[in-house]
């Protein structure tokens, strides 16, 4: 049982990753932000493959920001639009 949950949580996880990949792709945003916020996605996608559980809470986390719209800032122009 607990195998089947886990192999449920990866697929939910892979979907998510997939789909804000996709988002972050088409945001309108300075190439910068965009980097940064593709580094993070690449930095959760690497804890899911230790810590299955942890990669799910801090996927939601990102995409939360994503709605809210809190982004880094582009390190390339100090933040400034």
């Amino acid at each position: 049982m607990e195998r089947d949950d886990q192999l449920e949580l990866y697929g939910l996880v892979a979907d998510r990753l997939k789909d804000a990949h996709t988002r972050v792709r088409t945001l309108q945003v300075p190439e910068g932000v965009r980097m940064a916020l593709t580094r993070k996605l690449l930095v959760i996608t690497a804890a899911a493959k230790h810590d299955l559980a942890d990669a799910a809470r801090r996927l939601e986390c990102f995409m939360a920001d994503l709605d809210e719209g809190r982004y880094p800032e582009d390190v390339h122009t100090g933040g400034s639009p």
